[in-house]
């Protein structure tokens, strides 16, 4: 069934059905609100569609699955020249001449948005432009719309994505984090903003903004913004330039959408020579916190281990072979001698230590460092990037721990939803027929009236028997006698732990099994 919908998805594409209102055609499905899945990511990043028919049917797919979030990239803010542009007209002349302006810089920025009143400020010099059959707006960035000299951004749209995904997500219960226009990029050190160009950005973010508070400011589905320049959770010492650009772009934020949620997701890089230890991480997001400006902010760290920046492995398992899809990224060696630490230890670090006014949440990369043959994945933009499975996706679940506010991912399309063939599953496939798979997140040791035994916290415990099994121990399968559910099922089982470490497996009422990589010292 679910396999069907992903042939409907991509048929839609095809034909290229295109709705604004329920009302005013038919070819879009009802909705269907149901959850039949759930599964413990609640949120992914998304790309906004220009179709309304995709838009409905991809909402629908992710909150089937138990989501409530979506999160897209900004586009970028481009300082170059980009011939893209060169059919914008207006009155006969280019888009970039304006009679009685000195145009001083021209930025462009393609998007999947249709913008409204609140972008445009200035009669005359700001447009909104239909021009050989596209849609541009003319956007002047001047102090005042008196000024003769005026930076511009030209702005080109494929149609109103990210209104229709805002519509999709009201009506499912959902939020949105729309990315903030992205800075543009050094062309000698592109891992850096170009600080010649942040004064117009932020001008210009200024003007989106404003637009977004007029248009979704009643809109329950408006969670807040995402920061989609990227940089590492560690500490980025004086005058760093991206911390500079997140300081004065969340000043905007601030200003224009007082009390919005700022999303950040910063990387980890375990790899020794080229990452830093996790204890790094404590300053990372104190510097990261100090540029919210005072408004709420969450902290999404990315585990690592698509990129192959991070490992999943238990505390007994540093002197094993790193994983073989890692092997390409760090070579055939022991966990060790790869890598400070694995996903969990960064977590832990970063668990203990957030700072006052954020959230910690936890972004699981699901993909592989390369594709393998046979594998469908990111084809565009470089690296290419492979297909992971549900089973790797449940260790990083299980990595996240249970502190940490939320547990997202990127991406949805094309990880979740690319298929080798017609006839194989996708991955968003594989989570809903093996939804009810136990997860363990958690394990301590608890007394309960006075009894020694352990206490299991994670997902789909209920009815389940753990095993466990520790070296020069006997192993044990004991069923819970306790069970509760918050935020996570809790499992209590009478079993005191012996030796040096206990692995833990659990198997629930459904027959379901899954063994969890982090044992209980």
């Amino acid at each position: 069934m679910r396999q069907i919908l992903w042939l409907v998805v991509a048929v839609s594409f095809v034909v290229g059905l295109v709705v604004t209102d329920d009302s005013e055609v038919e070819e879009c499905p009802a909705r269907d609100a149901r959850v039949a899945a759930p599964y413990p990511i609640t949120g992914y990043w998304v790309m906004p569609r220009a179709d309304a028919c995709v838009t409905r049917r991809m909402v629908e797919a992710i909150h089937s699955i138990g989501a409530d979030t979506l999160v897209t990239f900004g586009p970028r803010f481009n300082a170059s020249p980009d011939p893209d542009f060169d059919d914008c007209v207006v009155d006969g002349h280019p888009c970039a001449q304006v009679p009685g302006k000195e145009i001083r810089q021209v930025y462009t920025y393609t998007t999947s948005e249709e913008f409204g009143s609140g972008l445009l400020r200035c009669q005359g010099l700001d447009r909104r432009i239909e021009s050989r059959g596209r849609i541009f707006y003319r956007v002047g960035l001047g102090a005042s719309c008196a000024d003769r000299v005026q930076d511009l951004v030209l702005i080109s749209t494929d149609g109103d994505g990210l209104g229709n995904l805002m519509k999709e997500a009201a009506a499912y219960g959902m939020r949105v984090f729309p990315g903030l226009p992205a800075a543009p990029q050094r062309q000698d050190k592109t891992w850096e903003p170009d600080q010649a160009h942040i004064a117009a950005l932020n001008a210009f973010t200024a003007r989106v903004l404003t637009d977004y508070r007029t248009r979704f400011g009643g809109s329950a589905a408006f969670g807040g913004v995402y920061q989609s320049f990227e940089l590492a959770a560690r500490d980025r010492g004086d005058k760093d330039p991206i911390i500079a650009l997140y300081a004065a772009q969340h000043q905007v934020v601030a200003a224009t959408l007082p009390g919005t949620k700022i999303l950040v997701s910063p990387y980890i890089d375990a790899r020794r020579g080229r990452g830093f230890p996790p204890e790094q991480v404590v300053a990372g997001l104190a510097d990261i916190a100090g540029t919210r400006a005072g408004a709420p902010m969450a902290i999404a760290v990315q585990d690592g281990r698509g990129t192959g920046k991070v490992p999943l492995y238990g505390p007994h398992e540093q002197d094993a072979k790193v994983a073989p899809r890692l092997v390409p990224v760090v070579g055939d060696v022991s966990n060790a001698q790869a890598y400070y630490g694995a996903t969990r230890d960064y977590v832990d670090v970063a668990v203990q230590n957030v700072p006052p006014g954020v959230e910690l949440w936890v972004n699981v990369e699901a993909f592989e460092p390369t594709p393998a043959a046979g594998e469908c994945g990111r084809v565009e933009p470089l690296p290419l990037r492979g297909r992971t499975t549900k089973a790797r996706l449940d260790q990083q679940i299980m990595a996240a721990g249970t502190r940490a506010v939320k547990v997202i991912s990127y991406g949805w399309d094309p990880f979740f939803t690319c298929q080798a063939r017609y006839d194989t599953p996708s991955l968003a496939d594989d989570i809903v027929n093996a939804w009810r798979q136990p997860i363990i997140v958690g394990a301590s040791r608890k007394d309960m009236n006075g009894r020694p035994g352990v206490l299991v916290e994670g997902h789909n415990l209920g009815g389940a028997t753990l095993h466990f099994a520790s070296p020069g121990a006997a192993k044990a399968d004991v069923p819970q006698e306790w069970f509760g559910h918050d935020r996570f099922d809790s499992v209590w089982v009478p079993y005191t732990p012996s030796g040096r470490w206990t692995s833990i497996t659990a198997t629930n009422a459904s027959g379901a099994t899954s063994t969890s990589p982090y044992v209980l010292p």
